[in-house]
Formats: C-alpha cells, structure tokens, sequence
C-alpha cells in the first residue's frame, strides 16, 4: 500500500469536489430542467441550446450557478460528509466495510443531505426555469440568498421544503448509485491487479457509478423537478403530481434522460476526480496506519 492510498479524505472534501464539478456542468442541469418541465411537445438538447442562446445568450446557461453551488456545498457535503466519516469509522485496518454496508451508510447519507439541500434546490431549479419563461412570469431572483430570503418572506418558510419528500428519496438513490457504488467499483478493479489508484481508475469507476445513479434516481428526479416547479397549490399530493406525469406514459417519468445521463457521468466523473486528487495531496493518514 503506498503512502497516498492510505490517505483518507476529510468530510469537508466531497462538497468542495462536488462545487467544482458543478461550475462546469451546470449548463447540463439547466437544459434537463427546462426538458423536465415540459408537459408538451419535444424540443431536442441542440434546439433548446440555441433557443435560449439566442433569447437571452450565452450566460444565460448558467442561470441559477449560485443556488447550484449552495445546492453542493449543502447537499454534498452533508452526504458526502456522513458517509466518509462512517465509513472511516465502522471500517478497521486492511477490511473494508462490506458493500450491503456501504449501501446502507450510504442511503442514510443521502437522506440527510437531501433534507439539508432541499431549499437550495428548489432555488436552483426556479433560477434555472426562469429563462424559458416570459419576462413578466419571471421570478428574477437575484442570487440564490435572495431566493431563499424571498421565498421565506412571500411563501413562507415551508415553502422552502417544497418537494423535499422526493428530493430526500432521489438523494437516497442518487448517493447509493455514486457513492457506494464507485466505492465497489475501484475496490473490485484494484482487485484484478490490472489497475492502480490512479486517474484511469478514477474515471471507469466514477463513469459506472454515474450509470447506476442515473437509472435509479431519474424517475424521482423528474417528479422532484416539477414538484419544485409547480405554482402554490397546483399539485394536492404526490399522487396527484405521479397521476399527471403518468399521462404522457411510462416514458414520461424519463423526460430528460439523456441530458440527465450527459450531465450527471461528467459531474460524477469530475467529483471524483477533485475528490480523490483533494484527498491524495491534502488527506490525511490515519494514526494506525503510520509507521
């Protein structure tokens, strides 16, 4: 075992990893958004690239970067936090936590990050809507605090947990397809004896787990988009939102995969990376592994 595969990541390094990879992809989650909350109609990545380029220009990709940043820094490093200081704690020299175990850990992680990133998401997805809507529907949030202090004044402070059921839910599925799994994934290459902990390693396991958490959260992530969406009172219940989302059929829980898959494998692929360059050059090595 070499000195930087000793090293262990810090609690706070997930959401830093997270924030970075955020500032290059967020013009992906936009572009999902906008395909999440169509009802009607299909309107391909290219077109609606060009729309809103054309519209409002090219900064306008990144409407919302300020909420999608305290998304991360809320969010991520409170699953990413919960989940490696478990894991560094249940987990003893030479013997890593068993995968069921990992899954587990890795599932409460999620819940607690997606009840803590709940309101900076719901501030994010309006920025990210508010583009495609006509300038006297526009919220015009200014940053994503002023969202968040507008929201509390105007809607109440409730409000701010709208969708937060589904967000919990998708944040459960979301860091058990990406946490756990790139775990598994990197601890069963290293296995072969064909790879090092290195970056190849890095991206084949991150591109896995990217996979995996796309597949299992993009059904709740579609109903999560619209829940946080909707006007006061569009929707009397979960069902209801799953009643109407059912009838563009089964498809219609998928709208947005392919922009959701494009941006989800590089956001997961660059956490991973920051992470585990964050974690071998300022990680630490823990005392029992000192020589």
């Amino acid at each position: 075992m070499t000195e930087t595969s000793k090293k262990l990541s810090r609690w706070y390094f997930g959401g830093l990893a997270s924030a970075g990879a955020a500032c290059i992809t967020h013009p992906l989650d936009l572009l999902k958004v906008h395909l999440q909350t169509q009802q009607e109609g299909k309107t391909s990545i290219s077109k609606l690239t060009l729309h809103i380029i054309k519209k409002q220009g090219v900064l306008a990709l990144y409407s919302g970067l300020t909420a999608s940043l305290l998304r991360q820094l809320t969010y991520s490093t409170t699953r990413f936090g919960f989940y490696e200081v478990g894991k560094q704690t249940l987990e003893t020299s030479g013997s890593p936590l068993p995968f069921y175990k990992k899954l587990l850990l890795a599932g409460l992680s999620g819940a607690a990050g997606g009840v803590v990133g709940t309101p900076a998401d719901l501030i994010n997805v309006r920025m990210q809507n508010d583009v495609k809507l006509s300038p006297n529907l526009r919220r015009n949030y200014k940053h994503a605090l002023d969202g968040l202090l507008r929201v509390w004044k105007e809607e109440g402070f409730i409000r701010l947990f709208n969708g937060c059921s589904t967000a919990t839910s998708r944040a459960t599925l979301m860091t058990i397809g990406q946490l756990s799994f790139y775990d598994q994934i990197k601890i069963i290459l290293l296995q072969t004896g064909m790879f090092q902990d290195n970056p190849t390693t890095h991206f084949l396991s991150s591109l896995s787990a990217g996979a995996v958490a796309t597949t299992l959260t993009q059904p709740l992530d579609v109903l999560k988009t619209r829940a946080m969406n909707a006007k006061p009172g569009e929707f009397k219940s979960m069902m209801h939102l799953v009643m109407y989302t059912a009838k563009l059929g089964p498809l219609g829980f998928f709208k947005g995969y392919v922009p959701a898959f494009v941006r989800l494998a590089p956001h997961t692929i660059l956490t991973f990376v920051f992470l585990e360059q964050l974690r071998s050059n300022f990680g630490f090595i823990p005392e029992h592994l000192i020589a």
